[in-house]
């Protein structure tokens, strides 16, 4: 990945916060297999940067950096409480009308790092509603309130409605062929998924800041994510 300009990735900033939009395949923290993450980046803007929370590699969209210890406390408090609100946007495999659909299914993660439903698990909630349906595909606004590890994924796997391109858990790869009627490949190569991974962006965060102001952020969806929605609407 060639290096990333901190700078353009800012889509809000105070004496206090960053909030960035995390670029795809970037790490949050020290990753042994790349050269730069968000964390090492976010340091050379600030010396005392810490990232409030985390996103997966593959994720994109909102993150919340610290620019001092105390605004630090003040967020972890909140997520503690919790009190931040997320919204992420997924799409995800089939028609499906969710309005105010809670999931309550208790999560547990086994020490490769992957969730799944467990009655021995921990607490997981997570509120879907439909933003857009298309011919087999589905847009969907997720409100995590709890914050277990792949929790959106795992809860639309239960649901039967897996984030396409997530394969972990049971998401299938979406392909221009299957949504082009007339579709033709040049001879010779081999065609790529339309988005070549979870199909899963952190859209918005909300969070209080030190002076009790509401801060609230969303973050553009980045170019792969725009490009299988447009898709989506164009074949519709």
């Amino acid at each position: 990945m060639k290096k990333v300009d901190f700078q353009k990735l800012i889509l809000f900033e105070n004496e206090d916060y960053l909030v960035i939009n995390k670029p795809p395949y970037l790490s949050s923290l020290d990753d042994r297999h790349e050269a730069q993450n968000i964390l090492d980046l976010a340091k050379d803007h600030t010396a005392d940067a810490q990232l409030c929370h985390r996103l997966d590699k593959e994720t994109s969209g909102c993150l919340v950096i610290a620019k001092n210890p105390e605004a630090y406390r003040h967020l972890a408090i909140q997520f503690e409480n919790r009190k931040v609100s997320k919204i992420y946007h997924a799409v995800v495999e089939g028609i499906k009308e969710y309005d105010q659909l809670m999931v309550d299914r208790n999560l547990v993660a086994s020490a490769k790092g992957v969730a799944k439903v467990s009655k021995d698990g921990k607490p997981a909630q997570t509120i879907f509603n439909t933003l857009k349906t298309y011919r087999a595909h589905s847009l969907i606004e997720c409100k995590p309130i709890t914050g277990r590890l792949h929790q959106i994924r795992v809860h639309l796997a239960y649901l039967q409605s897996p984030i396409c391109g997530d394969e972990l858990y049971g998401g299938r790869s979406l392909y221009l062929s299957s949504l082009k009627r007339r579709f033709n490949l040049k001879k010779d190569t081999e065609e790529l998924p339309i988005m070549q991974r979870v199909s899963l962006h952190a859209f918005t965060i909300g969070f209080e800041g030190l002076d009790g102001k509401q801060i609230t952020v969303n973050a553009p969806y980045p170019k792969d994510f725009q490009v299988l929605v447009h898709q989506l609407e164009k074949t519709n």
